[in-house]
């Protein structure tokens, strides 16, 4: 009976010892997740209305799924989760072809003309 009693209070302390540095390291770790967030956000924010599709594609890379070439969904490229819609203002052609489809041809001088807040979502995958 004195050994199990010893081995659990064995046991007990270990894991104390264990549990108090993970407990302590969890606010640090929130903080620089915290900051990554705020970093990013402050990177996502440098892309504004005006700008073009190649100043947007430093920042964002696009995504899989449904878009024309002045209406697209684009990810952060450090984390696909965060994403923003933007349409385009197209640059040395019409928006429209003969038929009065919107085109599908994107140009990397192509101008920002609506940028959507961050926002978080699932991947997309074709």
């Amino acid at each position: 009976m004195r050994k199990t009693v010893s081995l659990i209070t064995a046991s007990l302390i270990v894991l104390l010892f264990t549990v108090m540095p993970l407990s302590a390291q969890s606010p640090q770790r929130e903080q620089e997740q915290t900051k990554w967030i705020e970093d990013s956000l402050i990177e996502m924010k440098t892309i504004k209305v005006g700008m073009t599709r190649a100043d947007l594609l430093k920042v964002f890379d696009t995504e899989g799924g449904l878009s024309t070439g002045l209406n697209r969904t684009y990810v952060y490229r450090k984390c696909p989760l965060i994403k923003v819609d933007v349409e385009f203002q197209p640059v040395g052609r019409p928006a429209r072809d003969a038929k009065g489809r919107v085109t599908l041809k994107e140009a990397d001088e192509d101008v920002i003309e609506k940028i959507s807040r961050p926002y978080l979502d699932w991947t997309v995958m074709d």
